[in-house]
């Protein structure tokens, strides 16, 4: 029972990771009806300006405290995937409005490696560490239950709790403010919002901001714990089954589906992988996500779509 509850509190915390990569996705499509595939590239840059943005404000300020230059290099870093989100809607999106959706897949497409291209640029190509003090130490619970108790990493626990204060504070932000109540009108029906004076334009600029920041908690907490580098674009594919499985335009979806997938994917290797041959963990999630798309495919809390003739 204890392997039992290590395998599921792991799989929990993993979801937890690809639900806050999977909130980029719907926050913008839910908004502008666009699905951004440069999310995945977002979360590199972001990544990859905290990491050398906690290694330059030591030098640039001199100071020692490694927390408080943590701290700075997470403003700076957050104000600089403001300007690239408002850069990206601005500059480029805001053109394709009301253009067809391969239309607009391609536009994000090209700003994927763009992005990559620019990162590079800026930042370099090595492979750079996130330290922002996460302790990486295994800990023991329900010691008094279980013989030996069981076994959870400290820093995906913490990881996990980031990502739960996250979706609780977007959670609130959707509900309580004025700004998220016009959000949540622009999702609902474009026409009808501007139709009361709610400014699309503005509303679009405010989402891809929000989910630029989503984008450099995402690539903070995936950096820390694989190192940043090139490869972690690809988490983006690993979101895109938790974004079938949740619901394109729902945020509660995205959530669930992250957990679903993650204790899926953690639970099929360990128990289905020895009849299989292992590495069901690789593609369980895209198997799940098929599946939904024959018989569901709106997911498990996404609008349902009524064609009219």
């Amino acid at each position: 029972m204890a392997f039992f509850l290590e395998t599921l509190f792991g799989g929990l915390m993993a979801g937890m990771l690809y639900s806050l990569v999977a909130l980029g996705f719907v926050l913008i499509f839910k908004a502008s009806g666009v699905f951004n595939f440069a999310q995945g590239a977002m979360v590199l840059f972001a990544a990859l300006a905290m990491a050398r943005f906690s290694e330059w404000v030591p030098k640039w300020t001199g100071i020692d405290n490694a927390i408080f230059a943590n701290l700075v290099a997470f403003m700076i870093a957050g104000v600089f995937m403001f300007a690239v989100a408002w850069l990206i809607e601005r500059l480029v999106l805001r053109h394709l409005v009301n253009q067809e959706g391969a239309t607009l897949l391609m536009a994000t497409l090209g700003i994927t490696y763009f992005l990559e291209g620019l990162g590079q640029t800026f930042f370099g190509s090595d492979i750079y560490k996130i330290d922002v003090g996460m302790p990486k130490d295994p800990m023991f619970l329900l010691e008094s239950v279980f013989e030996g108790g069981v076994l959870v990493n400290k820093e995906d626990m913490i990881a996990a709790g980031i990502a739960a204060a996250l979706v609780l504070l977007l959670s609130i932000f959707f509900q309580k403010t004025k700004t998220g109540r016009a959000l949540r009108a622009v999702a609902d029906d474009h026409q009808a919002a501007q139709s009361i004076g709610i400014p699309l334009n503005r509303i679009w600029v405010i989402v891809w901001c929000v989910a630029g920041v989503v984008a450099l908690v995402a690539g903070m907490i995936w950096g820390s714990k694989l190192g940043v580098q090139f490869s972690l674009t690809t988490v983006a594919l690993r979101a895109l089954p938790v974004v079938i499985l949740g619901g394109l335009t729902s945020v509660p979806g995205a959530i669930i589906g992250g957990l679903i997938i993650g204790v899926g994917e953690k639970l099929s290797e360990v128990y289905l992988g020895p009849f299989v041959g292992g590495g069901i963990e690789i593609w369980f999630a895209y198997v799940l996500a098929l599946v939904f798309l024959l018989f569901r495919p709106q997911g498990l809390f996404g609008e349902k779509i009524i064609d009219r003739v």
